[in-house]
């Protein structure tokens, strides 16, 4: 990935941008501010009062996990624009650091699939949700019933591995988290999720159909955060939930906001923003739920959609 050089970044992005026609618009006084860093307070940005929330993997993230310079310099003009930029992730904070890093959202990120509300620069949550402590009845029942699945406790500041098995060591060689062993029953913090892990698409399938038909379960939301994780959320939250708390944090109309995504966690976030959009290698039930299909994670499709809602093609 080529390194991103923000010194002289906004003069080499708009000089860009104004030879393809993508912002042949702008003045030159405006184009002039913006590449010194002086637009002055009262000149509207052209995404003033937006905000765009990003799933992160499949979608900002290419398949070898890395952000395409096209994707930083589109998020980087989107928010010299006035627009807030953030992502809305199924992760833990604290291993997302590489991603802040990057791109440096200028909001707050959403994180467990909608249980957390995180301030990167700060370094604390604005908001979370905890998990009552019947989520351990669930577990056992999992447990007993399914021998070979993998068990994951997550809270606020800790994920634990409570039970081993090949999915959870692809989950730890992925994100390259310390593998702390601790029985569910022996966790004491507060809980923020509950993950069930299997390569068994059949199983992870009766695994869902059995937690849906506990007498318990209505006390709960349940979501399939990728292909062989199964989640256990407290109840009323999902990927929505972080959109409806950066609206409030932020003071801005819901409906100015555009949700990406690809995968079945992502509904919710479609759901309750102004413009739900599925990358074109989103699963069925994402396409099938999203407003507008943009090119894929691997077509740079951050950049596409700010392009795109520059155009005008999406109404804010």
């Amino acid at each position: 990935m080529q390194e991103f050089n923000s010194l002289n970044f906004e003069a080499k992005v708009l000089t860009k941008f104004l030879l393809d026609g993508r912002i042949n618009s702008l003045g030159a006084a405006t184009a002039t501010m913006v590449i010194s860093g002086e637009r002055k307070m009262g000149n509207m940005g052209r995404f003033d009062g937006m905000l765009i929330c990003t799933d992160l993997d499949g979608t900002l993230l290419k398949n070898d996990k890395t952000i395409s310079y096209e994707n930083m310099e589109a998020i980087e003009y989107f928010k010299q624009e006035g627009g807030y930029f953030t992502f809305v992730t199924g992760r833990m904070p604290f291993f997302v650091s590489y991603i802040t890093d990057t791109i440096k959202p200028n909001a707050p990120f959403g994180c467990i699939n909608g249980g957390g509300l995180f301030d990167w620069v700060k370094e604390e949550y604005v908001w979370t949700a905890v998990m009552p402590d019947t989520v351990i009845e669930l577990v056992k029942h999992i447990d007993d019933n399914f021998p070979d699945v993998g068990i994951q406790v997550n809270t606020f500041y800790k994920t634990y591995f409570c039970k081993e098995n090949q999915t959870m060591k692809n989950f730890r060689k992925r994100t390259k988290l310390e593998n702390i062993v601790c029985h569910y029953n022996d966790v004491k913090e507060p809980i923020a999720k509950i993950l069930f892990g299997s390569e068994n698409e059949q199983e992870i399938k009766n695994i869902e159909k059995m937690l849906k038909s506990h007498p318990l379960a209505n006390g709960f939301d349940f979501i399939r955060s990728e292909k062989t994780l199964y989640e256990i959320l407290p109840k009323g939250i999902g990927k929505g939930t972080s959109v409806k708390n950066l609206c409030r944090h932020l003071n801005i109309d819901v409906n100015k906001t555009i949700a990406i995504g690809d995968y079945n966690n992502d509904i919710s976030m479609f759901k309750a923003s102004g413009i739900g959009i599925a990358v074109s290698n989103a699963c069925d039930e994402a396409l099938a739920e999203a407003d507008f299909i943009t090119v894929s994670n691997e077509e740079h499709a951050i950049a596409r959609v700010i392009y795109d809602l520059e155009s005008g093609k999406y109404a804010l």
